[in-house]
């Protein structure tokens, strides 16, 4: 499976004040992940980040080329991506990107379907796996469960128990 360049991270859902920032509803890990990125793209269209700050859940950023609030205003809904080649992710971490549509393992059935997707839940992440059927298997993403990820073997390893 091929790799994505540039990963959507966020969505701009407002204009900050009146000279031209832009907030940024991050769809990363945390806001303070954006925050450190210098360049963010818009469609293919890169823009140098002036400066940034975390704002409660968002990002609050200044954008090259985007100089007041009707600017600003242009780019409202619009979504917000980085490049992966500027992402540095600690060891044994990995983009959700890259695992999805990665086959699915039980320990003791062997293959149960593939990754669809991975909800956001309040309690941690949940992932989602359908198998040919379309059934769905939810799977809670703590290590009781989750037993392996490897994006570069291009599988998932879980411990599932009866029900699941």
């Amino acid at each position: 499976m091929e790799k994505k360049q540039f990963l959507e991270s966020g969505k701009i859902v407002n204009t900050h004040g009146i000279k031209g920032e832009v907030k940024i509803q991050p769809w990363c890990d945390s806001p303070e992940f954006l925050k450190k990125f210098k360049t963010l793209y818009i469609g293919q269209t890169p823009y140098k980040v002036l400066s940034s700050r975390v704002h409660k859940d968002c990002v609050i950023a200044l954008l090259e080329g985007i100089n007041d609030v009707n600017e600003a205003m242009k780019l409202k809904n619009k979504i917000v991506s980085i490049n992966r080649d500027d992402a540095k992710l600690p060891k044994g971490s990995w983009f959700i990107q890259d695992i999805l549509g990665l086959p699915v393992y039980d320990e003791v059935r062997g293959e149960i379907g593939t990754l669809k997707e991975v909800l956001d839940m309040p309690a941690g992440d949940l992932y989602v796996v359908v198998n040919e059927k379309g059934e769905e298997h939810m799977i809670p993403g703590v290590p009781e469960f989750l037993k392996e990820i490897d994006p570069e073997a291009g599988r998932i390893t879980v411990a599932l128990i009866e029900g699941m």
